[in-house]
């Protein structure tokens, strides 16, 4: 078991979940992960909104490290990977020689988010509307008419917690028998509680919210 993720069972496949909210795929040698948003902080500067402008480098080296730990040959990013389609252009020169050797030592895949459209093949990889792995879709925004099992991103899953008079927020997957929402990997994102209509729209019932945390993967129901 790679150092550090909990089991997560999902349509018939075993995985590994790790608590910054990759999935590791044994069987195929696969990291899945969603929501990088790359060079979202440049986005905003370039609006006036000026924020640390070490996300990408932040996120590339956390996603490295996972790459590392587990021995990684195959990489799917589901959907809205940079920030916007020019995203790949900013990205500092310490960013930019991690993602190249990433997409260069990997077969990695991106699959096309909402900010993603455009998005140009010069960062490496391969580009996909979507893909078909083992009888599990891969997506961006999970499709409730679809009724395959159906792996996704968009939303950025966090579960909300009142613990000891405070409020606690953690990244989750939201989980159903034949849908799973993954939290945003990227550094510099925000979040939508598990339990909001849309997601759980999107994912049907009976739903739950997963934290893998240290050899455990916490399990919480949530209500329609």
């Amino acid at each position: 078991m790679a150092i550090g993720m909990v089991p997560l069972s999902f349509a018939g496949h075993d995985f590994l979940a790790d608590p910054q909210g990759a999935l590791w795929w044994p069987a195929r040698r696969a990291l899945l992960v969603a929501d990088l948003h790359l060079e979202k902080a440049s986005w905003y500067a370039r609006l006036g909104q000026f924020l640390p402008p070490y996300d990408s480098q932040a996120t590339l080296a956390a996603l490295t490290e996972i790459v590392d730990r587990t021995g990684a040959e195959a990489l799917y990013c589901l959907g809205d990977s940079f920030h916007d389609r020019f995203g790949c252009d900013r990205l500092p020169e310490a960013a930019r020689a991690m993602l190249l050797d990433l997409t260069g030592r990997l077969d990695w895949s991106w699959i096309l988010g909402n900010h993603d459209p455009g998005f140009a093949d010069h960062c490496g990889g391969t580009l996909m509307e979507e893909a078909l792995v083992d009888g599990i879709v891969l997506r961006h925004e999970a499709d409730p008419a679809d009724p395959r099992p159906e792996m996704s991103g968009h939303y950025h899953p966090k579960l909300r917690l009142q613990l000891r008079g405070k409020q606690v927020s953690r990244r989750c997957f939201v989980a159903s028998p034949s849908k799973l929402i993954f939290p945003a990997f990227g550094a510099l994102t925000g979040g939508l509680d598990a339990g909001h209509k849309e997601i759980m729209r999107k994912v049907g019932t009976p739903a739950a919210a997963l934290i893998p945390v240290k050899e455990r993967l916490l399990r919480f129901p949530l209500a329609a």
